[in-house]
């Protein structure tokens, strides 16, 4: 009924299981969703830090790193991911000011003139099968052993204790695209929880990298059969409320089949958050 997608990430796969029927709508019919303050001001804090480790690491001081953070707000002024979200001009300056918070944040964890980065935003693929697994890791880097670290920024909050492991799902992806394309795994993994301050880290592990197959591999057999069948069910939850498509969702009375000619001129109209 649906095409069966050929590749997945890790948002792609936390998508599917958090909610079928979100991840029919903006993965398998392409539904555009609108920006959001949160996800907007996440990438503009992953841009400016891209910008600051460009530089030279002797350069890396805490003015540069501001530096960057103008530079990339220069950028986003005039992209639609920014102008998208309709903010009023106090309303934008809270929101650059909150990622100024995050900047200052990120420099209170670590040095980044210490960083020995080898690479940002990388964008690595590999074959599992039909299947292809894609993801973009934030930074890897080399530590004082030589061994490779994967680290992810986060710009919300760290998770309680309960979830702190499902945390881990996407860079052990990542761990897992770096055996694959480098041929090497990487001794650590972190998350670096900017708004909070907190580094949660995990030591990777065979095991933990074959995990992450299996697990993808279950997923998209389950998206396969959802596509056959057609039977993408919502999955009702704490985010339902800040979801793009609760108009169309069935567990909330709306009609899934309006929403691919509905969405456009619907979405387009949301107000921001």
């Amino acid at each position: 009924m649906y095409p069966v997608p050929t590749s997945l990430s890790p948002s792609r796969v936390e998508s599917f299981l958090s909610c079928p029927m979100a991840f029919r709508f903006s993965s398998i019919e392409k539904i555009p969703e609108p920006p959001s303050v949160h996800t907007t001001r996440g990438s503009l804090v992953h841009r400016a830090l891209e910008i600051l480790f460009m530089s030279e690491s002797a350069l890396r001081t805490g003015d540069a790193a501001f530096a960057a953070l103008d530079a990339a707000i220069h950028e986003y002024r005039s992209d639609l991911e920014f102008t998208d979200l309709g903010l009023t001009p106090a309303q934008a300056d809270v929101f650059f000011g909150e990622a100024r918070e995050l900047m200052r944040g990120y420099l209170a964890m670590e040095d980044p003139q210490t960083i020995r980065e080898i690479g940002l935003e990388i964008r690595l693929e590999a074959a599992v099968g039909d299947l292809t697994l894609r993801g973009i890791i934030d930074r890897l880097e080399l530590d004082d052993a030589g061994d490779l670290i994967v680290t992810d920024y986060k710009t919300g909050r760290a998770p309680g204790a309960r979830y702190e492991q499902s945390a881990f799902n996407g860079v052990h992806f990542y761990s897992f695209l770096c055996q694959a394309v480098f041929g090497r795994r990487p001794a650590k993994i972190r998350l670096m929880y900017l708004k909070t301050g907190e580094i949660i880290e995990a030591t990777t592990s065979e095991q933990s990298v074959r995990a992450i197959t299996t697990r993808t591999t279950a997923v998209w057999k389950a998206v396969e059969k959802a596509c056959q069948t057609g039977d993408f069910r919502p999955k009702v939850g704490p985010f339902c409320g800040n979801c793009s498509f609760k108009t169309w969702c069935p567990a909330f009375g709306g009609d899934p089949t309006k929403a691919a000619t509905e969405a456009p001129l619907t979405l387009a109209t949301v107000a921001p958050a």
